[in-house]
């Protein structure tokens, strides 16, 4: 078990997107966390007491999380200085990151010296089988996005969280890191060998009761050459009964991808529906989210109104009003 409350470690991160682990931890279990850490250029901040780790310790922190989520998912040498620091200090390390805190032998030399804990969320903790494609019983919704980091998992979360609301039926699926860390069970997907991703996500999706909604957390785009892969396998393995399209209008390209547009919500349910409807025949498209945080409320409404006019589909953000409608086109099914 991963111990509570958290020092949010924010390190250089260059911009707000990079810290996403972090931001999802401070926006869904904000009790968990008691400030954030932030090195020299960071240019991301969650709003939490910047701290350092004398002070987070008096304020009752045991584990320091890495709250990046950076290109290749890898740990710099001059966030080393912090994490061996925190480990001689009392604190446990808990990180999502490709690059393993237990495949760094210094890491683990403190952490062995001091009985400290490395906690590696992103790796695969079960032997996962190839999809068979069976249909499950039980409903599926999945967030499919225009990019990646454009809210799917906020989408989710926020579905979720109005479905236990209203007394419903319902679990978010994660499938990511951020995911995994604010939920504390699920899939690191991405870590998980191809062939056995799409079944991965079967087993994480279970038969249920008929009136059962999971909410599985979304993941890269079938339009990022970089990421489109393990959208393929949650579009598979999940089976979904209904697709949410997810978009952030106010990128300039593709994220870490400038030679690359964003496609448009048409294009996105042209292309993902019929992938989905490979293995769910029923699947539909019924509602559209989008991330306005970049966006005042005038705009943001004027933008929102403006795409439920053309798509003909409730379009939200799920996040700035709430998730109700989008509840609301699922009891439609």
């Amino acid at each position: 078990m991963i111990q509570i409350p958290y020092l949010l470690f924010l390190g250089d991160a260059p911009d707000q997107l990079a810290a996403k682990v972090a931001q999802g931890i401070r926006d869904w279990r904000p009790d968990n966390a008691v400030g954030q850490f932030r090195m020299a250029g960071c240019g991301a901040d969650v709003k939490l007491p910047d701290m350092d780790l004398a002070a987070a310790q008096a304020a009752g922190a045991k584990t320091l999380v890495v709250g990046v989520a950076n290109r290749g998912g890898i740990i710099s040498k001059d966030w080393k200085k912090v994490l061996v620091a925190a480990l001689e200090d009392g604190f446990d390390l808990a990180s999502g990151l490709h690059n393993l805190l237990r495949d760094e032998p210094d890491l683990v030399a403190v952490a062995e010296a001091t009985g400290r804990a490395l906690h590696d969320v992103r790796v695969p903790e079960e032997q996962y089988p190839i999809a068979n494609g069976v249909k499950r019983s039980g409903k599926r919704c999945l967030a499919v996005g225009t990019d990646c980091s454009v809210g799917k998992m906020y989408t989710g979360l926020a579905m979720d969280a109005e479905m236990k609301r209203r007394g419903q039926k319902s679990t978010f699926r994660a499938t990511g890191q951020t995911g995994i860390l604010i939920t504390g069970n699920g899939v690191p997907l991405d870590a998980v060998v191809a062939d056995f991703m799409a079944g991965a996500v079967e087993w994480l999706t279970p038969d249920n009761d008929a009136d059962h909604w999971d909410h599985i957390e979304g993941q890269g785009s079938l339009f990022h050459v970089s990421y489109s892969g393990v959208t393929m396998a949650l579009i598979h393995g999940g089976q979904p009964d209904a697709l949410i399209l997810s978009h952030e209008p106010t990128r300039p390209h593709m994220r870490g991808l400038p030679g690359y547009d964003l496609p448009s919500l048409e294009r996105l349910r042209d292309t993902a529906l019929p992938l989905a409807r490979i293995a769910n025949p029923a699947c539909q498209v019924v509602g559209i989210s989008i991330n306005t945080a970049a966006m005042g409320e005038d705009e943001a409404l004027s933008y929102l109104e403006a795409t439920e006019k053309r798509m003909g589909l409730p379009a939200v953000d799920p996040f700035r009003q709430g998730a109700a409608r989008l509840a609301d086109a699922l009891d439609a099914i």
